[in-house]
This record gives C-alpha cells, sequence and structure tokens, in this order.
C-alpha cells in the first residue's frame, strides 16, 4: 500500500473512531472548584492574615524601641552697637543620638493584651470554617438546583412530545367522525401550555447556571446525578452534642468570651500605671569640638485623677463581657435549633421521596389503563390528558424530593460543623492557618489556648458535652 493508501485509511479510521465523551462533573469536583474560586474565603483569609499582625503587634510592645536621632542646626547672631564695630556670632551644632525605651513593668497588661490577640486569632479561624461551610453548602444547593432544572426540563419536553402524539391521534379520530372539534381544541390548549412550561423550565435552568457559576465560579458541564448521602449522625442527639463540641460559629463564640474576659482584667490592671526605662547615648559635634553623653531613667507613672476613664473603662468592658457570654448562649442555643429543624426536614424529605415513588406507581398505572380505554372509546381525550399531568406531577414531585434529600442531609452536615473541606474527605490540599504566622510568632504565641481560655471551659459546662456522634468521616464517593 502506498503512502497515500496510507493516509487515506489513517483517515477514515480516525473519522469512524467515536468522539470522545464529556467528562462528566462530580458533587465533588464542584465543592473542588467552589473552595477553590471563592472571594468570600479568600477576603476572610485575608482577614485572618490581619488578625495574625494584630498578634504579632501586641508582641512588639513588649519589646524594647530603639529611636536614631540625628539634628542639625545653624545660627547667626549680628550684634550692633553705635560707634562700635558689628560683631557675628555663627555657630553650627549636629547632634546624633540613640535612644532606647522598654515597659519594665505593666502588670500583666502587655501579656493580657497578647493573649487578647491571640484569642482574637482563634476567632477568626473559626470565622473562616463558618465561612467555609457557608461556600460549601451554597455550592451544593447550586448543583442541586441545575440538576433538578435540567431533569424537569428533560421532563418537560418528553411531556410536550406525548401531548403532540395526543393531539395528532384527536386529529386523526375528528377526521374520521370519531371525536368532536372538542377534544382537538382541548388537545392544543394542553400542548400550547405544555410549551409555555418547557419555556419556564428552560429559563430557570439558565438561571440555575448563572447562580451555580457565582456560587462555584464556573459554569457546570456534564453534571453527574448525585452521589449517595454523606454518613450522618445516628440519632438527633448525637448530631447535637457534636455541634455542641465541634460547630465553628460556637467555637469562634467562645474565643469572644475569651478575649472579653481579657480585656475586663487589662482595664483593671491600667489602675497600676506602668514602670518604663529609657536609655540614650548621644554625641554633640559644635565648633571643632565633640561632647559624648549617655543618660538613662527609670519612670513609673501613676494615674491619680483621669476624670472617670478608668472606671468607665472597666464598666464598658464588663459590659462587653456580659453581652458576648449572651451571644454565646444564643449561638450555642442557635446552632441546636439549626440541627432540629434540619433533621426533622431531611425526615421530611425522606418520607416525600418515598410518597413520590408510590405516587409514580399509582399515576403510571392510572395512565395506562386511561389510555388504552380511550382507544377502545371508553375514555374521552381529556380524560388521557388529565391523566398524564398526574402522571407529570408525580415525575415532578420526585424531582424535588430526591434534590431536598440530598439538600437537607448537606444542611444537617452544616448545621453540626461538619461541611468542611477535611471533614469531607475531598482530598485536597486547605488552606494553613498556621503558614503565615509561623514567619513572626515567639515560642509562646504557639500555645493552644490562654489561661482566661482554659476557664472558659467551666463556663461552658453548663451546656454540657453530650452524647458522642460516632459517624466517622464522610465519604462522597458515587
Amino acid at each position: 500500500m502506498g503512502w497515500l493508501g496510507k493516509v487515506t485509511l489513517a483517515l477514515v479510521l480516525l473519522a469512524l473512531m467515536p468522539a470522545p465523551r464529556a467528562t462528566a462533573q462530580t458533587l465533588a469536583d464542584t465543592l473542588v472548584a467552589a473552595y477553590r474560586n471563592s472571594d468570600l474565603l479568600e477576603q476572610n483569609r485575608a482577614l485572618l492574615r490581619a488578625a495574625d499582625e494584630d498578634l504579632f503587634q501586641a508582641q512588639s510592645r513588649l519589646l524594647p524601641i530603639v529611636n536614631f536621632i540625628s539634628r542639625a542646626s545653624a545660627s547667626e547672631q549680628r550684634i550692633e552697637t553705635p560707634g562700635l564695630p558689628t560683631v557675628t556670632n555663627s555657630s553650627a551644632r549636629l547632634n546624633f543620638s540613640l535612644a532606647a525605651e522598654i515597659t519594665l513593668v505593666d502588670f500583666g497588661r502587655g501579656r493580657l493584651a497578647i493573649d487578647f490577640a491571640r484569642e482574637q486569632v482563634f476567632s477568626a479561624r473559626a470565622g473562616l470554617i463558618v465561612i467555609e461551610q457557608r461556600v460549601l453548602l451554597q455550592a451544593v444547593q447550586a448543583y442541586l438546583n441545575v440538576i433538578s432544572e435540567r431533569d424537569t426540563v428533560a421532563l418537560r419536553r418528553a411531556n410536550m412530545a406525548l401531548i403532540q402524539q395526543e393531539l395528532d391521534a384527536a386529529r386523526q379520530r375528528f377526521e374520521l367522525g370519531d371525536s368532536t372539534r372538542t377534544d382537538v381544541a382541548i388537545a392544543e390548549a394542553r400542548l400550547a401550555a405544555a410549551q409555555s412550561a418547557l419555556a419556564a423550565a428552560e429559563g430557570d435552568l439558565a438561571v440555575a447556571r448563572e447562580d451555580f457559576r457565582l456560587a462555584v465560579g464556573i459554569y457546570p458541564e456534564n453534571l453527574r446525578q448525585p452521589p449517595r448521602l454523606p454518613r450522618l449522625p445516628a440519632s438527633l442527639s448525637a448530631a447535637q452534642a457534636q455541634a455542641r463540641r465541634q460547630h465553628p460559629a460556637i467555637l469562634q463564640a467562645q474565643h469572644q468570651v475569651t478575649a472579653a474576659d481579657l480585656m475586663v482584667e487589662s482595664a483593671r490592671a491600667g489602675r497600676l500605671g506602668s514602670v518604663t526605662g529609657e536609655v540614650s547615648a548621644g554625641m554633640v559635634g559644635e565648633r571643632g569640638r565633640t561632647v559624648r553623653d549617655v543618660s538613662g531613667s527609670i519612670t513609673w507613672a501613676v494615674p491619680l485623677y483621669d476624670g472617670g476613664r478608668l472606671n468607665s473603662s472597666e464598666r464598658q468592658a464588663v459590659a462587653r463581657r456580659e453581652a458576648e457570654r449572651a451571644s454565646l448562649n444564643q449561638q450555642v442555643a442557635s446552632v441546636l435549633q439549626a440541627v432540629g429543624t434540619n433533621w426533622a426536614q431531611l425526615e421530611v424529605a425522606r418520607a416525600r421521596l418515598a410518597a413520590s415513588a408510590l405516587q409514580i406507581e399509582a399515576a403510571q398505572t392510572a395512565y395506562d389503563a386511561v389510555r388504552a380505554e380511550a382507544e377502545l372509546g371508553a375514555r374521552t381525550t381529556l380524560d388521557v390528558l388529565n391523566a398524564e399531568q398526574e402522571l407529570l406531577d408525580a415525575r415532578s414531585a420526585r424531582i424535588a424530593a430526591s434534590a431536598g434529600v440530598q439538600l437537607a442531609a448537606y444542611a444537617l452536615l452544616q448545621a453540626t460543623g461538619q461541611m468542611t473541606v477535611e471533614a469531607l474527605n475531598l482530598g485536597i490540599p486547605t488552606y494553613d492557618v498556621e503558614a503565615y504566622a509561623a514567619g513572626f510568632r515567639r515560642p509562646q504565641a504557639s500555645r493552644g489556648r490562654s489561661e482566661q481560655g482554659d476557664r472558659l471551659d467551666r463556663i461552658m459546662g453548663r451546656h454540657g458535652s453530650g452524647a458522642t456522634a460516632g459517624s466517622g468521616g464522610l465519604n462522597l464517593g458515587p
């Protein structure tokens, strides 16, 4: 075979090869894309880095401050006396000095400021997880909406094709004299309604695609049907216990309470003033001579009268602490309420899904029977169309119920604090909250909690630890 024949054969074989199918996009792919593309997450990561800088600044206040000071001056003086020559005096001075100042004793306010900044960092980290959960749940909702609208469009198209068949059959029967013009008009009206419903469904699908783009950062392409449900707690009490222990919103509120406790202690310590030390060394050059000097001082400043500012600051700190404690209690109640609500919604969604399956089975049986009776003349076109509408409604209900079960399951995960990349086992690198501050953190800043944070465990004792949820990891496999 010559080269031309070989090329021709290769082109023919290439043409006969099936076109490669587009890779299906799974729910896990969607969640990964949402995590990587979220500007909201990026915004809160930047806020976390800003909180890390507050901690570094608080640590730096305990260290000496050294300033280099340079000053140059020149002056000229003219003395004019009647009958005497004018006298001109000029001088130039160059001054260099180093001044160091350090707070020797601040009665704990510096350490309290560091602990306060650390608690704010921990609070920001928990807040970042709150945002992560929100972003991932919105991605799940967008994913399910696109699939539901896509299935609805397919159902509406099949429905319109079926009604078109009924219309053609009605027209044939009318031409043969087996039916009236009324049957044809009814079928035409139903076909127009089906076309309108299809147009609305296609519009809803276009809107769902745009919502998906906003939530995930990309447009949906060939979405695969949702996987089996993730692992969930075995009972409502186990779910609430898990949420009480692990929900990031509760952890965030706990750190805010601890920070408020620290502010109260800092306000009380302000009454004792502070002891500062200062050392300076300088050199002055003037008229060819050099003068060197070294000086040092220690100052203890105690506020004796400040117009009530310190008292007001302490009362303000106490009031804010009370507000944060109330906010913590409210946050715990809100989380437990969300768990209970989503648990009930999941049960309802499962019941609706089971009922929709029975509804479809019964509606299909009724439709087949009515259509068979219509072919024998025992039923009218209207009866057939009504039965077909019942079947359409049942299938639409199943689409909504199936999406409702999935969404309720992931909403329950969010309510228990498990709607995260790590808990869902998505297998991608996550944002390292320690990396940014690792370069400047002092050793004592790496402690997990402050002394005030340990006290918070006693505060949370009133809420109880609850039962243990033994659900283990989550699985997003098909």
